[in-house]
């Protein structure tokens, strides 16, 4: 099959909202059970955060050292994906704005979608099958998989040139909520779709300057999507399209 295109999604804020207290409880008990350490997510700045980094932090405020973090870390994340699969409640109703449309219009359009997200594998994928939309998306790279985003990113498209046949000029873009992956965009050289559905103050990711700033995914247009290919050379003269309007 040859694909139109690759998008990434983020799944926090960008296709998924208000999904409850799961995901940081499932954080805590994985700490907790593995180590017997009792922390919080209190204090954290978690938006954007990979998972294993907030565990990692979780810990350290704890009182834990660097090896008990780095010996601990596998079956901390293990505990963790284990318990919010016990809990996760379903999500059908935690869409963000216009998810279901634009994916299966993206899929209809012949792109291939994909994740790059903070959330542990097995968490990540979970959220989307409770919330009835895992199907659209082909692969994942998740927070576990490498030490920041932008490496997530780098990770995600050479796997979709090795083993989803996508075009070496096919356009990749990426769609998320966060500064972290505006910023993992512009590290990777590609467009990136900012949208205004999570907690980012819309003056910081103005300030990135994201190739378009949208209120919801209800305004992406599939043109958006297919216009660019992977080139650092074009990032100065990216079009930033902001829509103020009120969520």
């Amino acid at each position: 099959m040859s694909y139109s295109g690759l998008v990434l999604f983020d799944i926090d804020g960008t296709l998924l909202r208000r999904a409850g207290p799961h995901h940081r409880q499932a954080l805590v008990h994985g700490i907790r059970k593995v180590t017997g350490l009792v922390t919080t997510t209190d204090g954290i700045p978690v938006q954007g955060m990979l998972d294993p980094i907030i565990l990692a932090e979780m810990m350290r405020r704890a009182g834990a050292g660097r090896a008990l973090i780095r010996q601990s870390m596998p079956e901390v994340e293990r505990a963790a994906e284990r318990y919010y699969r016990r809990v996760c409640p379903p999500l059908d109703g935690k869409h963000c704005p216009g998810v279901e449309p634009l994916l299966d219009r993206l899929r209809r359009r012949g792109f291939l979608l994909a994740l790059v997200t903070g959330n542990l594998t097995r968490i990540g994928w979970h959220k989307l099958e409770r919330a009835g939309i895992a199907p659209y998306f082909r692969y994942g790279a998740f927070g576990e998989m490498a030490a920041t985003r932008g490496r997530l990113v780098t990770w995600a498209i050479r796997e979709a040139r090795l083993h989803h046949a996508l075009p070496p000029d096919a356009a990749v873009t990426l769609v998320g909520d966060a500064t972290s992956d505006v910023i993992a965009a512009h590290e990777n050289g590609i467009p990136v779709i900012a949208v205004r559905t999570g907690i980012t103050p819309v003056e910081d990711l103005e300030a990135l300057a994201p190739d378009y700033l949208l209120r919801n995914l209800r305004d992406f247009r599939l043109r958006m999507a297919g216009g660019h290919t992977i080139s650092r050379a074009g990032l100065g003269q990216k079009k930033v399209d902001i829509l103020r309007k009120q969520a």
